[in-house]
């Protein structure tokens, strides 16, 4: 037998890895501490909790170099004053002021209140004798009463007494919101016409009226005047004789006048149309045009004055004339 051993030791490289072993274990010790001092922390961002004693108050990181954080504001209830607390209004913020001023129904025991002032409007309730209701206006004959917070209608004055003065209570329009369309006028003038320029005599008429916008109206109108000229050379074809002319004479026209100045006291126009002259048993078409004033003294007087001249032809047939006919004219306007 052989003296060998049967195992061979190396106590050098048992004694290198007992070296390296130590080693780690001292590193894990030394970095125990540190990991168990960042734990809490990552932690708490995870779960979204407060972080640890180096962040600020609010929330915030800390700042790095150290300086201090302001403290969070807080908020201090008042001390109680004693003072009692605001009464909140009777009625919504939406709803229309209350008032002291009242009507009573009194009439039948069956009352229509209506969403509008007229009967054409819709029924907003039907209300019992006795009744009472605040008023918030009066137009004309109707009243407009307050039926709760959030509801008003109209009842007329025969269902209703006043159980205060409403005068003051009355709807009046804005004047300048007034407006003439839809009006229709009734108008009687005289005044001076001339036959061809050359002889004067009374002229006398009428027109209605109606206002198509507040500029424009539409007039249809007659007139009635008698002409008298003296002694004067008449020509005819090949033909002279000296005549005296004394004839009556009827015209009517219809024209659209266009105001200037619409809506005020003194209002300027423009007028212009066509018509017809009746004379000597013919009739010959025309057409005129015109200018004037209409001044108002109320809003359904006014006095007028224009001039306007009427042009046709008149004369046999081998010898036809035109005739400007010059008319001056003031009369009195109603508006209805």
């Amino acid at each position: 037998m052989s003296d060998r051993p049967e195992h061979t030791h190396f106590p050098g490289v048992r004694t290198a890895w007992g070296g390296a072993l130590l080693l780690i274990a001292a590193a894990l010790l030394l970095s125990a501490p540190a990991l168990a001092q960042d734990a809490p922390g990552a932690a708490g961002a995870a779960a979204g909790a407060a972080p640890d004693d180096g962040a600020a108050p609010d929330g915030g990181a800390a700042p790095d170099d150290g300086a201090p954080v302001p403290p969070a504001p807080v908020a201090v209830a008042p001390a109680d004053s004693g003072a009692p607390a605001p009464a909140r209004p009777a009625y919504p913020s939406n709803a229309p002021l209350p008032t002291s001023k009242k009507v009573k129904l009194d009439q039948s025991d069956d009352n229509v209140v209506r969403t509008g002032p007229g009967d054409r409007f819709a029924i907003a309730g039907v209300y019992p004798k006795n009744s009472v209701f605040p008023v918030i206006a009066k137009r004309g004959d109707w009243y407009n009463v307050r039926l709760s917070d959030s509801e008003t209608g109209w009842i007329h004055a025969a269902l209703c007494r006043e159980l205060d003065d409403l005068s003051d209570l009355e709807f009046k329009p804005n004047p300048k919101l007034y407006t003439r369309t839809g009006s229709y006028m009734l108008t009687g003038y005289a005044g001076a016409y001339a036959f061809d320029r050359k002889s004067n005599s009374f002229v006398a008429g009428g027109r209605v009226g109606y206002y198509i916008f507040d500029r424009l109206q539409a007039e249809g109108g007659v007139a009635w005047t008698r002409v008298r000229r003296p002694a004067e050379i008449v020509e005819s074809l090949f033909d002279l004789s000296l005549e005296a002319e004394d004839f009556h004479m009827l015209f009517y026209h219809l024209t659209m006048t266009f105001e200037l100045l619409p809506g005020r006291q003194m209002v300027p126009y423009v007028t212009g149309g066509v018509g017809s002259t009746i004379m000597r048993g013919e009739t010959e078409p025309s057409w005129n045009a015109g200018a004037g004033t209409m001044l108002y003294l109320s809003k359904r007087t006014a006095v007028r004055w224009e001039v306007r001249n009427y042009r046709f032809k008149s004369g046999s047939d081998d010898a036809r004339v035109n005739n400007n006919n010059v008319e001056f004219t003031m009369g009195t306007t109603l508006l209805f």
